[in-house]
């Protein structure tokens, strides 16, 4: 099983590459929905920019990534079946479910956008764009510890890391509405 780790290699890189899509794509949804405030023709140029951006995010680096990087996670499930034994495993294979739904939700967002359609505000999509950060915390957290035991420190842990995350948002809101430059 020589190639086993060139396979977790690979599934690795993609989990990267589709977190910095997960990461990135709601950024541009914030300023998108800021574009769509604009008066012309500005607002036209910077949609239009944004639309530009989000496409070629979302289908070259975001869903291919997304698909090799659940692909390359079977075939290790396949070649170890005894990871499926482990409760950690389990609970890992939990957070990725929800991964796969923000993601969808994302598309669905993407749509919404690509034909102009604006029905969130960037406030909201702040608060959106911290979703792919707290799976993040947990999937690392349980591969890394391999422990779905503490429940109550895991809870704890990321409601915490919810809280700074809302936290640091309203701050930067407050800095901006003083400095809309920031």
């Amino acid at each position: 099983m020589e190639y086993y780790n060139y396979i977790k290699a690979l599934h690795l890189i993609f989990v990267v590459t589709w977190f910095a899509g997960l990461f990135y794509m709601p950024r541009l949804f914030i300023y998108h929905i800021e574009a769509s405030e604009k008066p012309s023709p500005e607002k036209e140029i910077l949609t239009k920019q944004m639309q530009l951006m989000s496409k070629r995010l979302w289908n070259i680096i975001s869903w291919p990534s997304a698909i090799l990087c659940t692909f390359f996670a079977i075939v290790l499930l396949v070649l170890n079946p005894g990871l499926l034994q482990q409760s950690w495993m389990h609970v890992k294979l939990g957070f990725v479910l929800f991964l796969w739904i923000y993601h969808i939700r994302n598309h669905m967002i993407y749509n919404e956008l690509q034909r102009n359609e604006v029905k969130y505000t960037s406030s909201y999509m702040r608060i959106w764009n911290e979703g792919a950060t707290i799976i993040l915390f947990a999937v690392i957290f349980l591969v890394i510890l391999k422990s779905a035991i503490n429940w109550i420190f895991g809870v704890i842990g990321i409601l915490v890391l919810g809280v700074l995350l809302m936290l640091g948002i309203r701050l930067y809101k407050r800095i901006r509405d003083k400095n809309p430059e920031v």
